[in-house]
């Protein structure tokens, strides 16, 4: 996994907050405008848009403003190191659990432990 310094910790930053997780939720369905995504949220037009920028900030989405319009959009790929450094733990913690799971078993198995 090629990351920049810092990359991953502004993945998880911007996946930490609860509204911005459920804009990505939403534009997984496909882009939407700015007013559109912040329908079901109660907040000012400037907080919510602090959160889209936020998610910008850390190449999930893309903007684009066609006049007074801004769409938002995932960009393909941009889960990946997330998920490449979750991988990475899982198969970590995978094998250490095996190896455990392979020492119990020779504790079970030990003959010496028969009367």
């Amino acid at each position: 996994m090629n990351l920049s310094p810092g990359q991953l910790d502004i993945l998880f930053q911007a996946l930490g907050d609860p509204t911005r997780r459920a804009i990505l939720e939403r534009l997984a369905r496909g882009p939407a405008t700015v007013t559109e995504l912040s329908a079901p949220f109660d907040m000012a037009l400037p907080s919510f848009l602090a959160h889209v920028r936020r998610l910008e900030a850390s190449g999930l989405v893309a903007t684009a403003k066609d006049g007074r319009v801004r769409t938002v959009t995932l960009v393909p790929g941009a889960f990946t190191p997330v998920r490449s450094w979750l991988d990475e733990q899982r198969a970590l913690w995978e094998g250490r659990l095996d190896r455990l799971d392979a020492y119990v078993q020779t504790l079970i198995q030990d003959p010496r432990d028969e009367p």
